[in-house]
């Protein structure tokens, strides 16, 4: 994952460069004038991911959260805007490549698991009680569809659906400081000390949502943005076994616009 956050990174400093370059280039500014008269807007965002994936509501298997970590989650984006002629309203199409994870940790009682013991023992399968560290990392590749409406000149405001791909996706984690009634809350009890999962293979290479957002533009060439993505169907197949309730990412992100 560090990799990919360099790869972000890169990718932001080389289109930053870039951009700052282009006022000395006539013919790209000419097509981008030539873009402009035309009434499309072209666009290039970055920024941050905070938030998690959640069960709605939270079951009563989990009884607390004793931390929640949102990690480092960044966002790239490049879209087109074009608002309708003699109209506050639009439509805005981007691509964007961007990271969503956490890491939480949390009490649990009568919490279904499927893991390994560390101990060697093999697998164990039932329901837990004690605590569990869960560390979700996801890249998609996303496409938003947006329907925009203007507020003055500085005032943007943004909703439509999107859909996303998985491109690289880790839900691992462990179990420990507990015990296990096996297959259900009235088996037979076994101690464990830790016990591991991953079940990044497994999950949902297809993702869509709803987002919705706001947008203030600073100076000419730059805004500032915040909106909330929903997503509307879980991250594992409605018939996954090893977790027994719907996972849906829910986050906000945050960051600064570039108007070419």
């Amino acid at each position: 994952m560090k990799k990919t956050i360099l790869v972000i990174l890169a990718v932001i400093t080389a289109v930053a460069a870039s951009a700052q370059q282009s006022t000395s280039l006539n013919d790209t500014d000419k097509n981008l004038m030539w873009v402009a008269q035309r009434g499309w807007n072209i666009r290039l965002s970055a920024g941050v991911n905070i938030g998690g994936t959640s069960p709605l509501p939270l079951p009563r298997e989990i009884r607390s959260i004793n931390s929640y970590n949102p990690g480092l989650n960044l966002s790239l984006e490049g879209s087109v805007q074009r608002s309708f002629n003699n109209s506050r309203w639009g439509v805005l199409v981007g691509v964007r490549f961007e990271r969503k994870g956490m890491t939480t940790d949390a009490d649990t009682k009568n919490y279904h698991m499927e893991a390994w013991n560390t101990d060697g023992s093999g697998k164990v399968v039932g329901a837990w009680n004690g605590k569990v560290k869960t560390d979700v990392n996801c890249t998609y590749l996303t496409l938003p569809l947006l329907a925009t409406y203007s507020i003055g000149e500085r005032v943007m405001l943004s909703a439509g659906p999107y859909v996303s791909y998985l491109l690289d996706g880790e839900f691992s984690g462990q179990a420990y400081d507990g015990y296990i009634r096996d297959q259900n809350p009235t088996g037979e009890r076994a101690d464990v000390t830790r016990a591991e999962y991953d079940f990044g293979s497994d999950m949902n290479r297809w993702q869509w949502g709803v987002q919705a957002g706001c947008e203030y533009r600073a100076y000419t060439h730059l805004a500032l943005f915040a909106n909330l993505q929903w997503g509307v169907n879980s991250i594992f197949p409605d018939d996954y076994s090893a977790v027994t309730f719907a996972l849906y990412p829910i986050y906000a992100t945050f960051g600064f616009t570039y108007l070419f």
